[in-house]
């Protein structure tokens, strides 16, 4: 392995911390592909890593940016999505109430009957079931450590930042 791949995070936390970002998005996205439809709670953990993207991609775009105040920001972001995050494994672990509404996925349909059809045979998509875990760890507690992981990433990063 090559001294440039384990350097990249500390020569450029602010792009590391958007790739970072856009990988745990495309996890997502790719167990939604895989039929682990996301509930409400699932998708609002995900509107802080599209936000953290476009950040860490436009200060990229723009190298004057100082990056003290970006991964501030950054920091905010991530720790944001991992309140998110706790507050959803206290759902699915039942320490709290959640919302009361639940998502369904719906298909496209080419009339009325059929997607009439379509929302009255869609499965509800609960947020205090857990869909999956991996060593009894579900995927709002994995996004829970990561977020945290990003959050002080970004917070140590900020001292030596320019």
């Amino acid at each position: 392995m090559s001294n440039s791949l384990f350097s990249f995070p500390h020569k450029n936390p602010v792009l590391f911390a958007g790739v970072a970002a856009a990988i745990i998005l495309a996890t997502a996205f790719g167990f939604q592909f895989a039929g682990y439809h996301p509930c409400d709670m699932c998708w609002w953990q995900r509107y802080p890593y599209m936000v953290a993207m476009g950040v860490a991609l436009v200060a990229t775009a723009a190298p004057k940016v100082p990056q003290k105040p970006v991964l501030f920001l950054l920091a905010l972001v991530f720790a944001t999505d991992a309140g998110l995050a706790m507050f959803h494994v206290g759902v699915e672990q039942r320490w709290w109430e959640g919302i009361s509404t639940c998502s369904s996925v719906v298909g496209i349909a080419d009339s009325a009957n059929e997607l009439y059809e379509s929302i009255m045979n869609a499965p509800l998509i609960r947020c205090d079931e857990i869909a999956w875990s991996l060593f009894g760890i579900a995927m709002a507690g994995y996004n829970f450590i990561l977020a945290s992981a990003l959050t002080l990433f970004c917070l140590r990063k900020i001292g030596r930042a320019r």
